[in-house]
């Protein structure tokens, strides 16, 4: 509401919610939201973005890039660009169809399992990796930074520590990829229809080991 009452409109990143948490987008009268697919959608590298436009603003937003896939007669190709009806207009070229077939299956395993039923297994997922960091890594002075309350956190932890930058290049270098966020933060991201708590367990004892091995060098 203040942002509305400053005559601006809000943008959604739906990046680190999309597939893993309910995100009620015209229940909630959301203006615009923008997300990725290769996260918790599954898709992988290299499979598409998306975006959402409230049903009430499409007939007032320009799209800035135009393109062909986006025009209300994709093969007309006229003198004058004239855009599609609807949230169509919004697209420019063609989109990636080999991700887009990728993601037809991914999203309907989440449509069949449930949003709902996805989101309990994330919180426990999170919760038990956060179990494993209190009881692993806080001995060896390692700090979570991410919010212990389930309804405050997404699908990934957070972890901290000066030698955290390290930690992830030697993980990297034994086949478990988490990331590296400054400062000192190692994000580690539990997709849940992929994640099983046995390679959660194995994934958190491999930053304990090489946490252990870095700070008693």
């Amino acid at each position: 509401r203040i942002v509305h009452d400053a005559g601006a409109l809000v943008l959604w990143n739906l990046c680190n919610s999309a597939g893993s948490v309910p995100v009620e987008l015209d229940a909630a009268d959301v203006d615009l939201a923008v997300g990725c697919t290769y996260k918790y959608l599954n898709g992988g590298p290299g499979s598409p973005a998306f975006g959402y436009v409230n049903a009430r603003l499409i007939p007032h937003l320009t799209q800035p890039i135009q393109g062909w896939m986006g025009a209300s007669d994709v093969f007309l190709m006229g003198p004058e660009y004239r855009p599609a009806e609807g949230i169509r207009r919004f697209l420019s070229g063609t989109p990636p169809i080999v991700g887009m077939l990728a993601m037809r299956d991914t999203i309907a395993m989440i449509e069949e399992a449930g949003i709902e039923a996805v989101r309990a297994k994330s919180v426990a997922l999170t919760e038990f990796a956060i179990a494993l960091a209190d009881e692993w890594l806080t001995p060896l002075g390692a700090t979570l930074a991410t919010p212990r309350e389930p309804e405050r956190r997404g699908g990934h932890i957070t972890l901290r520590h000066p030698a955290m930058r390290d930690v992830t290049a030697l993980l990297w270098e034994r086949d478990v990829i988490p990331d590296y966020r400054d400062p000192g933060g190692l994000r580690v991201g539990l997709s849940p229809l992929s994640t099983s708590f046995e390679e959660v367990c194995a994934g958190m004892a491999a930053v304990r080991d090489a946490l252990g091995e870095l700070t008693h060098d």
